[in-house]
């Protein structure tokens, strides 16, 4: 979608649910939030995942701030909602009375809501962590109010092309989706002004003390949901060639997988579930050896990061951000291959070079660490956001 279209039709929706945004004006100037703050955090949910691990990361940044964070859709599993209740910190989950299309006006209604609390704060900054929420509030807020998004994927791109003029901050956790964005600004022939709200900052994980591990069999893990997006199928096809061409490599699937693949046809490969305790996490992590990705699109997962950060060798498709921060027969190897046949073919080979060359996974992985300690520091990327959303660089 063109930036005019975008523009005239969010113009022609302000239209059309001004009665219901005006209701919710009106009640929430008579009904003002009990505990005043200055910063209203619009997240989607607490389901495990790389983008709203990073909006926890964030909201322990500023927890002193006391910001307010909304959650707008309903949650699969909610498995992260520990890491935002842990900080003390009021949680507002909307998701029930605005996630229904048959009763949407209710969701019109509290956009009315949130833009008057907004609006009463006291210099107030309004943030979005991939949330379509967010989007549908700011057009009713004013316009010197902050707003401050911060985007990993690409999902969203044809939408918020319209809010160009009123996003005063366009955050990318990789290189490569920002790049994807001043382009598309540049096919619509935009000011240079919207160029220069266009900032990259990484994402942060824990750096972990490296052990080194030697296994008899090779150890390929896949961490991650069973979304479409990633392709599991495809990596239970090469743990399936690599077994009937008994290959000493053993792979162990964590996330919630049985609902891509029949998990009963692999008893060769171990199948975790989700995982909630993260010192179980962190011995799959060190006593692994290589993660594998196969996914169709990615903005740069956490479970990269931080095997990174282990020291670890990562396959993967070379979609999106991956190839910023995995470089091919440096501290990985890159499957340019599109076709699933393909990819499939591709991945049993890699495993098949790295089992024979054990020698490689000390060297991808050591490159791969001096990586993570340079560009994932909590206290960088701390940093970073305090100074956005606080206007402070403590």
């Amino acid at each position: 979608m063109t930036y005019r279209r975008a523009k005239l039709k969010l113009a022609l929706e302000r239209i059309l649910i001004f009665p219901f945004m005006l209701a919710g004006k009106i009640y929430g100037r008579f009904a003002p939030l009990k505990k005043k703050t200055k910063l209203f955090l619009f997240f989607p949910n607490a389901d495990i995942g790389g983008a709203p691990r990073v909006n926890a990361d964030i909201t322990h940044c500023i927890r002193d701030l006391s910001p307010l964070i909304i959650f707008s859709k309903k949650a699969s599993n909610n498995q992260f909602l520990p890491l935002f209740k842990k900080e003390d910190v009021p949680i507002l989950d909307l998701h029930r009375l605005i996630d229904h299309k048959a009763f949407h006006f209710i969701n019109f209604f509290y956009r009315g809501v949130l833009a008057s609390w907004i609006n009463q704060a006291e210099n107030p900054i309004v943030f979005g962590g991939e949330s379509i929420f967010f989007y549908k509030v700011i057009p009713h807020i004013r316009r010197n109010i902050p707003c401050i998004e911060l985007s990993h994927l690409d999902t969203w791109l044809p939408y918020n092309i319209g809010f160009a003029d009123r996003i005063q901050l366009r955050i990318f956790s990789t290189q490569h989706l920002l790049e994807k964005v001043a382009l598309q600004y540049k096919e619509n022939h935009l000011q240079e002004d919207f160029f220069k709200k266009l900032i990259f900052i990484d994402n942060a994980i824990d750096i972990p003390s490296y052990a080194p591990i030697e296994n008899e069999m090779l150890e390929v893990v896949f961490i991650g949901r069973g979304s479409s997006q990633k392709r599991v199928h495809l990596i239970a096809a090469i743990a399936k060639i690599l077994r009937d061409q008994n290959e000493k490599i053993h792979f162990t699937f964590v996330g919630n997988v049985e609902e891509c693949i029949k998990i009963a046809d692999y008893p060769y490969c171990c199948f975790t579930g989700n995982i909630h305790d993260e010192e179980k996490m962190k011995d799959i992590y060190s006593k692994s050896d290589v993660l594998i990705l196969t996914s169709a699109f990615e903005g740069l997962p956490l479970v990269v990061m931080t095997m990174m950060a282990y020291g670890k060798t990562v396959v993967s498709t070379a979609v999106n951000a991956i190839p910023d921060y995995i470089f091919h027969e440096k501290n990985g190897l890159l499957i340019e291959d599109k076709e699933e046949n393909k990819i499939v073919e591709r991945g049993v080979q890699y495993l098949k070079f790295l089992n024979q060359h054990r020698s490689l996974l000390n060297s991808y992985g050591e490159n791969s660490r001096l990586m993570a300690i340079e560009k994932f520091s909590k206290e960088t990327f701390c940093k970073n956001y305090r100074k956005l959303l606080a206007g402070s660089s403590s």
